[in-house]
């Protein structure tokens, strides 16, 4: 037990230093057939027929899985089914398994913000808009649950409303690479390109100056992680014995979050930074059932099994 500790901890502690090289490698596998950024032709294997954890948009001609949003979204705008529980039940176990965790670490258009945000500019806090941040809830129950099944054409048919008006990453991946190779696409675009393009463009934007504003405001697979980080297996464990409440995890969270009084907080993705800052090593990530206390505080030994 002893050394699966130190292992799992030695993990946590690689996880923490290595996160950018961990969200570099997690975009590749999710866009692993990069030829065919060349062909602008899209990938139509079996693979297509999984959903990848993090916000990646199908039509993008090097994506190896299918995107969890569009996917339900195509099946609850079917005229045979109202509810996909093969989707559904994928996203429950990843959220249970991490949480937000995929967030910080394995979705692709999260690790493109961070790219972004890493622009030398002055940035600023997103701390006076937390009202926003239950934005995110409203578009994952009306865009894609609800409009998709209530407003149909006479064939019973809906669309899927937050692909197709709001993810810029449909753009980003789909849209732009598709059209500077395949004259036809390109010749097809029109005003919801160029509405699409606006949203693309206002992200990248803010990205510069805010951390991850579409993952804070906007992103409904952010927000279905959301509800089970605090009931997740992977947590964020404090030692209350080390802590010596500097603050430093506090002011290290890009994500606004009081890392000590709530480590299981919705809007924690798991990045690390505040593991980073503590001088006294008083966080720790933590896996398993010992994990899951809500926002009870943990008091970690060094036997226990921490990563």
């Amino acid at each position: 037990m002893w050394a699966l500790a130190s292992v799992f901890k030695e993990l946590g502690q690689w996880l923490t230093k290595s996160r950018f090289k961990v969200q570099a490698a997690a975009t590749l596998l999710t866009n692993i057939h990069l030829p065919n950024f060349f062909t602008g032709k899209l990938y139509q294997g079996n693979g297509k027929m999984v959903c990848v954890p993090g916000l990646n948009c199908y039509s993008c001609p090097a994506a190896s899985g299918a995107c969890p949003i569009g996917s339900f979204q195509a099946v609850v705008g079917s005229s045979k089914y109202k509810f996909s529980y093969y989707i559904t039940g994928i996203l429950i176990l990843l959220g249970v398994l991490l949480g937000r965790f995929i967030c910080g670490f394995l979705c692709p258009f999260g690790w493109f913000q961070e790219i972004l945000h890493k622009i030398p500019t002055k940035k600023f806090s997103t701390k006076r808009f937390k009202p926003l941040t239950y934005l995110k809830y409203v578009i994952l129950v009306l865009m894609v649950f609800l409009l998709p099944i209530l407003v149909v054409n006479e064939i019973g048919l809906g669309e899927p409303f937050f692909c197709k008006y709001l993810c810029p990453q449909g753009v980003l991946e789909g849209a732009i690479p598709l059209s500077i190779v395949n004259s036809g696409i390109r010749a097809a675009l029109g005003k919801l390109f160029t509405w699409k393009l606006g949203i693309l463009l206002t992200t990248v934007g803010l990205s510069i100056v805010f951390f991850r504003p579409f993952c804070k405001w906007l992103c409904p697979l952010g927000a279905f992680y959301a509800l089970f980080n605090r009931v997740s297996l992977l947590q964020i464990g404090v030692n209350e014995s080390k802590c010596i409440s500097c603050g430093k995890c506090a002011k290290a969270c890009k994500m606004d979050v009081e890392v000590l009084k709530t480590p299981c907080h919705g809007e924690c993705i798991r990045c690390g930074m505040c593991i980073k800052a503590c001088p006294t090593q008083a966080l720790a990530f933590t896996y398993g059932l010992k994990a899951k206390g809500g926002a009870q505080q943990m008091e970690m030994k060094e036997k226990e099994n921490i990563i």
